[in-house]
């Protein structure tokens, strides 16, 4: 008998598949509402879940956090929440915040409608966008 110590090494079978794999599923991949959540807010620089659309908010302070962004000429991808009752939910689910509009930037979440005005009055907002979005 031998004392030599075998290895055996076994290639990954895919591994463009398993870190597609890991990455959060919409609804219609097979994920639930707070896994497209998370894609949606890992794909966009910028995300505001608001009542309606910017050009047509449905709520003061939707239409004020739209405003907010759009003064930065940066994009923003939003989200209706008022068309999708389960995503409506599942943002105050994800967020742990009750209210909307949401914002995220840069993947993290960083308030409402009132927090977003403070930062963009103390100009913190422009340099968190800059940061995600680029100059």
């Amino acid at each position: 008998m031998s004392d030599e110590k075998k290895s055996i090494s076994l290639p990954l079978a895919n591994p463009e598949k398993s870190v597609e794999a890991a990455r959060p599923r919409t609804r219609e991949e097979g994920g639930d509402v707070l896994s497209e959540i998370a894609r949606e807010v890992a794909d966009h620089a910028v995300v505001l879940y608001m009542k309606g659309q910017p050009e047509q908010p449905m709520c003061g302070f939707s239409a004020r956090a739209a405003a907010i962004l759009a003064s930065y000429n940066k994009p923003f991808y939003a989200v209706d929440i008022l068309v999708d009752p389960a995503k409506r939910q599942g943002i105050k689910e994800f967020s742990s915040w009750p209210t909307i509009p949401q914002v995220y930037v840069g993947g993290e979440f960083v308030g409402g409608s009132d927090i977003l005005m403070q930062l963009h009055e103390n100009g913190e907002l422009a340099a968190l966008i800059t940061a995600a979005v680029g100059e």
